[in-house]
């Protein structure tokens, strides 16, 4: 995600940066007058609005917020070391890099007793990367996709092939309703995965053909995208701004959700298209040098309490992965296969995997180049 965004709102907040990293001056984790202090990394919007308020009055642990909209950006960070937070929430593919480069506290399961309530189907996917889950445990998760507007775009071109990825990648379909906007994730990894869905290969190749291939089908589509960006697509969808977005499924369904609060008309719906996409997420874990683990532990645990997270899927329209929250998640999300992919979904969908340095590399000058269109 995501996305993450995962979600529409701020970027980075400059001044809450400052404050998370400067709440522990002094006594690690502690602020004037020796209060515990959590310092917090996430996806911009990905909170319940009560979520912390009800920590703070809980623990008496005070919590700053920082917040960004890419992958990247997180991961910068964290192998530049000292980044001075205590918990995170990185996307699954980037969390097995950055087990592997060193960055993350191994878990005390006993500081997590939550964690028995963490769905053992789940915890097995994203095992196969952190055995044992040692690192880290599910916040959300989901799927990429496509948020897109019937209406609008079937005025344009009425037989639009609405469950494909030609609606974006291919040019004869996105010239014909990039009028009514397009817009795509500043997400070099998972968009070149949705690419790779589309031309029928393998979405985690490492392969320089497959990449060179990928990047010919983006620089043929780059004239008909308007934006590109990982939060502002929501809003965008609600508005009538745009009508075609990839992005994240709980994205989607809160542009689909404010559509319908605003009585403006517009219809948003979400679809995993028939070529495939992947299935990912969103990790909650503790950097190696977080300033005050103990908070940290707390505050994830927290998390995991079957209330407390049924209440951010409310409300963020994002599936967690906690059996024991099902009964306090309402109806009309647990059964919207936008929100908590099918069953058959979860078994088809590949699990978005670690690209090597070296292909990173390569895929992020790829990016550069479509993003300026040269």
């Amino acid at each position: 995600m995501w996305n993450v965004v995962r979600s529409a709102v701020p970027v980075l907040l400059l001044s809450a940066l400052c404050a998370a990293c400067g709440a522990h001056k002094g006594a690690a984790g502690s602020a004037a007058g020796g209060r515990k202090v959590l310092n917090l990394y996430i996806w911009s919007d990905y909170l319940a609005p009560d979520t912390i308020s009800n920590f703070e009055k809980q623990t008496g642990i005070k919590v700053n917020i920082a917040y960004y909209d890419t992958n990247e950006t997180l991961e910068t960070k964290l192998l530049a070391g000292s980044s001075g937070f205590d918990v995170v929430v990185p996307t699954s593919s980037y969390f097995e890099r950055q087990i592997k480069a060193g960055v993350y506290l191994r878990l005390d399961k006993s500081k997590l007793p939550n964690s028995k309530y963490m769905d053992p189907k789940l915890m097995a996917r994203v095992a196969a990367f952190d055995p044992g889950n040692a690192h880290g445990v599910i916040y959300m998760w989901g799927t990429n996709g496509i948020g897109y507007n019937e209406k609008m775009i079937t005025a344009l071109m009425p037989d639009a092939p609405l469950d494909s990825w030609r609606l974006v990648f291919d040019p004869a379909v996105a010239s014909k309703i990039a009028k009514c906007g397009i817009s795509v994730l500043d997400s070099p990894a998972e968009m070149m995965r949705g690419v790779l869905n589309y031309l029928g290969r393998d979405p985690n190749s490492q392969k320089e053909g497959d990449l060179v291939a990928a990047q010919a089908v983006l620089m043929k589509i780059r004239p008909y995208i308007r934006n590109i960006n990982s939060s502002e697509y929501i809003q965008a969808l609600a508005n009538g701004d745009l009508c075609v977005a990839v992005g994240y499924n709980g994205d989607v369904m809160q542009a689909r959700d404010r559509a319908r609060e605003a009585h403006n008309g517009i219809d948003i719906r979400y679809v995993v298209p028939q070529e495939g996409s992947i299935l990912w997420f969103d990790m909650l874990a503790i950097p190696k040098d977080a300033p005050d683990p103990d908070s940290a532990y707390a505050f994830i645990n927290y998390l995991m309490t079957p209330k407390v997270v049924a209440a951010i899927s409310n409300y963020k329209r994002y599936a967690n992965a906690n059996a024991a929250a099902a009964p306090y998640v309402l109806a009309d999300v647990k059964s919207d296969p936008g929100i908590y992919p099918t069953a058959a979904q979860v078994h088809d969908l590949a699990i978005q995997l670690a690209d090597t340095p070296e292909h990173t590399r390569e895929l992020t000058r790829a990016w550069e180049r479509f993003k300026t269109g040269q």
